[in-house]
């Protein structure tokens, strides 16, 4: 008889920093626009290389709605206002937020983020709103709205967030534990989940929620935590896999949460990341499917 040792599988478990963003995928640029309709862009800003080709690289800018729009997929170099300057002291950092009109400008992301409670999201127009008067549905004056004064980009920048995830033994799931301070305060936050396959041009998936409910409400003093557990979130990447690579931690302009969807218009029409991680993440972990 042959003996094989076996290297024993132990729990892992990892803790990253999220940074403050204003930005969902490359299109459109940003979640967040100003009074003149243009993108604030904390993320990854598309800009022309040397050589001509297009170099994503992160800072802030205020980007034209009238940037070149490419495919899904393509990137080409936005179209920049002016840098940004996120100091509170700053006229930018004293800068009222804005949502996105609706249709959403600059967008190459043909998802419909919530089929089955609105398949005509597309259709939809509407004006951009300040965060803060942003059209919550059935509200009336009496009922007490929490987030009465304009948010400003000086008060967006003080999010802070840490993420641990740990995976058991049995990697079969694993559990997201989040803490934030400087969050809005008294105001609705969702996580989404991104996967490795949601922005794929050959055949985008719909991002979802970070468990469901995927909802937690900022104290007055800006502070949460948050817990999920998802099964089997980083499966061995290969054909039909289709892992966690990413979060965001999402304001809620209209103070919903939406079920299994995300929002109903998405990307600055009804959501607004505010932290996330820079890039693709969780390579050092592998889950299996429940037996």
């Amino acid at each position: 008889m042959t003996i094989t040792e076996t290297t024993p599988v132990t729990a892992l478990t990892r803790t990253y920093d999220l940074s403050v963003t204003t930005q969902g995928p490359l299109y459109p640029p940003s979640e967040i626009v100003d009074e003149n309709g243009d993108f604030v862009v904390i993320g990854m800003i598309n800009r022309e290389g040397p050589d001509g080709t297009t170099v994503p690289e992160w800072g802030s800018a205020v980007v034209s709605p009238d940037s070149p729009l490419p495919p899904l997929g393509d990137k080409a170099p936005y179209t920049i206002v002016r840098e940004l300057d996120v100091e509170p002291t700053a006229p930018d950092g004293q800068a009222a937020l804005y949502t996105l009109p609706l249709p959403l400008p600059c967008n190459n992301y043909p998802m419909l983020f919530a089929p089955e409670q609105r398949p005509d999201a597309h259709q939809v127009e509407r004006p951009s709103y300040p965060l803060h008067k942003a059209p919550i549905p059935d509200m009336r004056h009496e009922d007490g709205i929490k987030v009465r004064e304009p948010i400003r980009l000086a008060q967006w920048v003080k999010a802070r967030g840490q993420l641990t995830v740990h995976v058991p033994e049995n990697r079969r799931s694993a559990d997201f534990s989040f803490a934030f301070t400087g969050l809005i305060p008294n105001s609705l936050y969702t996580v989404m989940s991104l996967r490795e396959h949601d922005l794929d041009p050959a055949g985008p998936t719909r991002p979802g929620p970070l468990g469901i409910p995927n909802a937690f409400i900022s104290d007055e003093n800006g502070m949460a935590h948050y817990r999920a557990t998802l099964p089997n979130p980083f499966p061995e990447q290969a054909g039909g896999s289709n892992r966690v690579i990413n979060v965001v931690v999402l304001w809620m302009s209209y103070q919903q949460n939406y079920g299994g969807a995300i929002g109903h218009f998405g990307l600055g029409g009804d959501i607004h990341a505010q932290l996330k991680l820079r890039g693709p993440s969780f390579q050092e972990f592998t889950t299996v499917p429940e037996a």
